[in-house]
């Protein structure tokens, strides 16, 4: 592609995009120390969602100490920041790192090992907070290469119904004015740190909690004929649920539906009065998952009739499928191929997990890119959600940068 036309015009655009990467480079060299820290300090003091109240005093003390204005309190322990740049009314991007930690017990033997007993940073949202610090700090060095503004937005409660994202949108998190897009970004372990993917369209599926109660009529065991079983009507709702689903669903778009526990029973030779099964279900299409839901509820209710017990259905409507704006995502995708070189980007696949930053997809175009987290060597790669889950500190270099970066471009 020719960098330059007969006047010099586009060769002075390109030496100057040239420049504004390198100081964004540069700065993320710089801010990495602090950043490491930040994320050392959050990684040592988890709280849980919604209980971030030290967290959010943190978060708001460097926003402070970077003389970012921002407003706390919102959703209890959220905290939204405004870094305005040029003509500041006439654009918004917003950028969104989630707080709250995970109750896991930490296994890694680390100066920052969590001080909180059962309480643990597994699935990188210290991360992504120190992450948004360091971008926002890079961001704030650059304001007068900000065309319009930047919302920082620091998120409680992504790991508990109904979501930190859905409280903040319903106060208005995402008004006065309305982003014209949002960006987030999360941990991947699959990946070696200095590297990032992105997929755009659906990206993420739905996630609902189910909780049916199977009521029968209990008595000793060794005469079941006096009693209704409801450990084998618990059986024989799991089975028949995985066959309605396999039947019912569209084979083209994946659908998981699983439970994680069963209980009820305390003896050998005791038919118990009820048994409890949880699960979930995930799925990529609004339409399917809410005519499912019918199916399920009315299955379960069926097969407990059919041998005199009943059922109570409870399925909590969790989070939506997190779709990844083409035409955004495709350019972001671009300006990282740019800043990182085009080795450095992947095509990430769809994936059963779900996350509430999905809320924000649907209401502005919105992009959710991964960050490669493991060493080189093949180390630091276990998964979020295990008690060894660490990163590589070398992807926050890139974290910032990368976030800075894209926040920057139009």
């Amino acid at each position: 592609m020719c960098r330059f036309d007969f006047f010099g015009h586009r060769e002075s655009n390109y030496l100057l995009e040239m420049d504004l990467k390198e100081r964004v480079k540069q700065l993320a060299q710089e801010h990495f120390a602090q950043t490491k820290a930040w994320r050392q300090h959050l990684h040592a003091h988890p709280e849980l969602s919604f209980e971030e109240e030290k967290t959010a005093q943190f978060i708001a003390e460097q926003l402070g100490l970077m003389g970012i204005p921002f407003k706390a309190g919102i959703a209890g322990t959220g905290i939204v920041a405004l870094i305005e740049g040029n003509d500041p009314s006439s654009s918004m991007t917003a950028l969104r790192a989630d707080i709250d930690a995970l109750p896991i017990q930490e296994l890694n033997e680390v100066a920052y090992k969590s001080t909180v007993d059962g309480r643990m940073h597994a699935c990188g949202h210290d991360v992504h907070t120190s992450s948004l610090l360091g971008a926002a700090k890079i961001l704030n060095d650059l304001k007068s290469e900000i065309k319009g503004s930047i919302r920082l937005i620091f998120q409680p409660g992504e790991e508990k119904l109904p979501g930190g994202a859905s409280l903040l949108i319903k106060e208005g998190v995402l008004k006065n004015p309305v982003p014209k897009k949002i960006l987030g970004q999360h941990v991947f372990p699959e990946l070696p740190a200095g590297k990032v993917g992105f997929k755009s369209g659906i990206y993420m599926a739905s996630a609902d909690e189910i909780y049916i109660t199977i009521k029968g009529k209990g008595g000793h065991a060794a005469m079941p004929h006096k009693n209704i079983d409801p450990i084998l009507t618990a059986a024989r709702v799991i089975c028949g649920l995985q066959e309605l689903v396999s039947r019912k669903s569209n084979p083209a778009m994946p659908t998981v539906l699983s439970f994680g526990a069963i209980n009820g029973g305390f003896a050998t030779n005791v038919t118990p009065e009820e048994v409890q099964l949880l699960g979930t279900f995930r799925t990529f299409d609004e339409t399917w998952r809410f005519e499912a839901h019918e199916f399920i509820k009315n299955f379960v209710e069926a097969t407990c009739a059919a041998v005199g017990a009943s059922a109570l259905v409870d399925i909590r409507v969790g989070y939506p499928c997190l779709y990844n704006h083409e035409e955004t995502t495709e350019l972001k995708k671009a300006q990282a191929i740019e800043f990182l070189g085009e080795e450095n980007v992947i095509d990430l696949d769809i994936r059963m997990t779900a996350e509430d930053f999905a809320y924000y997809t649907h209401e502005v175009p919105g992009c959710f890119y991964r960050l490669g987290t493991a060493a080189p060597d093949g180390s630091k790669s276990a998964p979020v959600h295990n008690p060894h889950f660490d990163i590589d500190e070398r992807a926050l270099e890139t974290s910032i940068g990368l976030m800075a970066w894209l926040a920057l471009k139009a």
